[in-house]
């Protein structure tokens, strides 16, 4: 018997079939989906407005905060609408440009916060570290340089991705075992080398978000070194108190990812549905759990909130 021709066909048109194994749980599956995705938009959302219109927040931390809150909305907003869709209306088609597309905006948000959260230690180092020189280091101009500078780093990194997909050709299958596209899932559906994609993986987050977990590590070193050598144990609480919405949200952004990754290389033995179920948790829970931390533990936060909302109650 010859082999397949491959040559004759070239996918533009693409199949997310879900959870494989658990299709007859897809509607089940969505109900949390959709609350987990119902409060990260409501709690980032509101965390921006309030940020936005009280100027007694706009200091550097809860500046970054908000370009946190806005690229959790970007990571979950790409990925979540289309699994609903599959789960309530076997909504399964794609288009290729629409895979690369969520692909795109799913790798460059996940680089972009993982600058962020870079951005918000080298803040909590400035705080606690200079506290006299504090608001002249991190001035305005220099929060929106940083912004730019995260975001362009994330663009220059995951831009090149959509030309190492685009120059595949697609003619073995057109079906994607997965909710949403991703970089090498798609990939591997090419008949040809993807040589260059898969060392392009590798040292896009071993480049970009492992140097940023190292330099964070390093910062909070600094940190705790500043913070021990404080007077008074009252001086050391408040310090580290300030910190730790900021640990809270490093460990639910970076351990799941990590987790993730471990299990993808590793975990052969590990089913497929479990895969993919950890990956749509990976980019429902950091996007909902953020706001939720820094409402609960931030005082001003609260505060805030609390005042906006009850301000607009007197109007209705």
């Amino acid at each position: 018997m010859s082999a397949p021709n491959y040559s004759t066909v070239n996918y533009d048109m693409f199949v997310l079939i879900g959870i494989p194994g658990l299709r007859e749980l897809h509607m089940w599956i969505s109900i949390p989906f959709c609350l987990m995705y119902l409060v990260a938009v409501a709690g980032n959302g509101i965390l921006i407005y309030v940020v936005a219109v009280e100027r007694s927040l706009h200091e550097p931390m809860y500046l970054f905060l908000s370009l946190l809150a806005f690229w959790d909305l970007i990571l979950s907003t790409s990925t979540v609408p289309k699994a609903l869709s599959i789960f309530w209306f076997d909504d399964v088609d794609i288009s290729f440009g629409g895979c690369v597309t969520q692909l795109f905006f799913m790798h460059f948000a996940f680089v972009v916060e993982s600058g962020i959260l870079l951005a918000m230690a080298f803040d909590r180092y400035v705080a606690i570290c200079y506290p006299l020189r504090y608001t002249t280091i991190l001035s305005h101009g220099v929060i929106g340089k940083i912004g730019g500078a995260v975001v362009l780093r994330g663009f220059a990194t995951v831009f090149p991705i959509v030309f190492l997909v685009k120059r595949l050709p697609f003619c073995r299958t057109n079906i994607i075992a997965h909710t949403f596209c991703e970089h090498m899932g798609l990939a591997k559906l090419a008949c040809a080398d993807i040589t260059i994609n898969i060392w392009y993986g590798i040292s896009v987050p071993l480049l970009s978000v492992m140097l940023d977990m190292v330099t964070i590590v390093v910062s909070y070193g600094l940190i705790l070194r500043a913070v021990f050598r404080l007077p008074s144990h009252d001086a050391r609480m408040k310090a580290l108190s300030t910190c730790g919405s900021h640990v809270c949200v490093i460990l639910m952004f970076y351990l799941p990812g990590i987790f993730t990754v471990i299990a993808q290389r590793f975990g052969r033995k590990i089913p497929k549905h479990v895969h993919i179920l950890l990956a749509n948790l990976y980019v429902l829970v950091p996007p909902m759990m953020n706001p939720v931390i820094y409402g609960v533990k931030t005082k001003q936060i609260r505060e805030r909130v609390a005042l906006v909302f009850s301000s607009k109650g007197k109007y209705c």
